[in-house]
């Protein structure tokens, strides 16, 4: 099975989450500025978001992709004032015909005082546990 990670990570949340699949997966996390040079299996895509929206570079990356390119994408992200991230990367996703799956991972990012340290450890191990329940 192929793998590829790509994410946006303005303030390191993501980076600390794509780390864990890294660790699970033995593949090397690439941001959404390194386009898919070949086809995959699986592509964990993550992304916090700033004043409610995902990255434009998200979502410029998200454009590049083709269906044939990509059988099915896992969506993971944080976040401190909206509920997920994810409804945006698979409303942009399935606009490209990307198949996404049910399952996703969101947990509280920190903005300033709001959500302080999170994500935590508590967070992290979740997140362990849902790459875990995708391999």
């Amino acid at each position: 099975m192929s793998i590829a990670i790509r994410y946006f990570s303005k303030f390191g949340h993501t980076k600390k989450m794509v780390g864990i699949i890294q660790e699970l997966t033995g593949v090397t996390p690439e941001t959404v500025a390194v386009p898919l040079k070949e086809p995959v299996d699986t592509l964990y895509l993550g992304s916090g978001v700033l004043l409610g929206k995902v990255n434009g570079a998200v979502a410029d990356f998200i454009k590049t992709l083709k269906p044939e390119q990509v059988k099915e994408v896992f969506c993971f992200g944080s976040c401190a004032i909206i509920p997920s991230p994810v409804p945006q990367l698979r409303e942009l996703l399935q606009a490209q015909g990307i198949t996404v799956s049910q399952k996703e991972f969101t947990c509280k990012g920190s903005m300033g005082p709001i959500h302080m340290g999170h994500p935590n450890q508590e967070d992290l191990c979740n997140f362990r546990n849902f790459i875990q329940s995708t391999i």
